[in-house]
């Protein structure tokens, strides 16, 4: 009898999660960001451009200014992520929940955009977009032959 997976309980995001979303976008798996829109309903949207900003933290770049993603997070910043794999012999998946808002200085929006995807820096070589940094509350799944019920 094998032992049980260990659990990842305190919110600190691993080396090996932090490359995993951030190489999501390349190796197929992009991440999808779910948020409740001006009229209460969910939406789901791919974001190429997720990567880990810190530890504690994921960042997106949104190409379009005018989005409704931004006007959505101002009225509830709450949102969620998820990453998944599943390969013939191996599997994962993490669940991302936390609170979204948009950070203008230039550093982080230099950060972000030049942290995103090359995909996705050409659909904004101008740089228009917006950084939207994420401040985790949670992250559940599997990873890394962990179980993870992380909190803030």
């Amino acid at each position: 009898m094998s032992s049980p997976p260990p659990v990842l309980t305190e919110l600190r995001l691993t080396d090996e999660m932090m490359n995993a979303v951030n190489a999501a976008f390349e190796a197929r798996r992009p991440m999808v960001i779910s948020y409740v829109d001006e009229s209460g309903a969910p939406q789901l949207s791919y974001r190429g451009s997720t990567q880990a900003y810190s530890e504690t933290q994921l960042a997106i770049w949104v190409r379009n200014p005018e989005g409704r993603i931004l006007e959505s997070i101002e009225k509830n910043p709450r949102v969620a992520m998820l990453y998944g794999y599943f390969e013939p012999n191996e599997h994962g998946f993490m669940i991302f929940r936390g609170r979204a808002h948009v950070d203008g200085s230039d550093a982080v929006r230099t950060h972000v955009y030049e942290h995103a995807h090359e995909f996705e820096r050409k659909q904004d070589a101008e740089r228009k977009g917006v950084a939207i940094v994420i401040d985790l509350d949670s992250v559940d799944g599997f990873y890394g032959g962990a179980r993870l019920q992380m909190r803030r």
